[in-house]
């Protein structure tokens, strides 16, 4: 639903949330570009759509994502079994966000995945975290390189000593709108 830039940016969640969520990925050909229709075996791949923005910035999103997901181990460790997932977040409908933990075998590869499934932008949303630590941005699906707005967040941040999710520490954060933050 939405305008083109909604639309795009609703593709980029889904595939960042298949990417990051335990299972197997798969994607039909064309599916990394935004083809509009559906594929068909009589056919080539309608290549010249890489010739606009959005359809070039989703190409540049699912190469990002494989690379992340092959360069971190927390997202395909335990990608089969309940010690690589944990929910911090399931219940906002309010804002519709989601907030998962993907486990490594060592805990300096924990990942947090932050899904704003809105086209409204948070600022200074409260996560709870499951230790204290400076977390980064290692991926934003909002990058302007993948057709989004450039809301990101690019300073290290800080856990402070206050509870949320059920949790000791927690993590201010700017969430972009219809958009996936994984920070490490």
């Amino acid at each position: 639903p939405g305008d083109e830039w909604q639309k795009f940016a609703n593709l980029r969640v889904l595939y960042a949330y298949m990417f990051t969520h335990p299972g197997t990925k798969l994607l039909f050909m064309g599916n990394e570009f935004a083809q509009t229709h559906e594929w068909d075996f009589k056919n080539s791949l309608d290549w010249h759509l890489l010739e606009h923005a959005p359809h070039l910035g989703m190409q540049k999103t699912v190469r990002a994502i494989n690379k992340l997901y092959i360069s971190e181990p927390a997202l395909y460790e335990h990608s089969f079994s309940y010690e690589g997932f944990e929910w911090i977040s399931a219940d906002d409908g309010r804002h519709s966000i989601y907030v998962y933990i993907r486990k490594g075998k060592k805990a300096k590869d924990t990942l947090i995945v932050i899904l704003n499934l809105t086209p409204v932008y948070r600022e200074k949303y409260r996560i709870g975290i499951p230790f204290k630590a400076k977390w980064k941005e290692i991926f934003n699906t909002d990058a302007k390189e993948f057709f989004g707005s450039g809301k990101l967040n690019n300073k290290l941040i800080s856990a402070e000593k206050v509870g949320c999710h059920e949790r000791e520490y927690s993590i201010l954060l700017n969430i972009p709108p219809l958009g996936v933050t994984i920070l490490k």
